[in-house]
């Protein structure tokens, strides 16, 4: 789950012309975190959700919904 996760914080991120350093600091948050966040390594923390989302400028779906095959 983390690391399909991840793929798509870093994806959206790279949409919004953010750099990890960015996001971080906008969700209060360390730059190893988002990275560790994006390489699957760490899941965020829920409550960080949907912030994360709006920053993003997706829907908590977009980040959540699972693989389709």
């Amino acid at each position: 789950m983390c690391f399909y996760l991840g793929e798509r914080i870093r994806i959206y991120r790279i949409k919004q012309n953010m750099t990890q350093r960015e996001l971080a600091e906008a969700l209060g948050v360390s730059a190893q975190a988002v990275s560790k966040w994006e390489t699957g390594a760490a899941c965020p923390d829920v409550t960080l959700l949907y912030d994360l989302a709006q920053l993003l400028a997706v829907t908590t779906d977009a980040l959540l919904r699972p693989e389709r095959k």
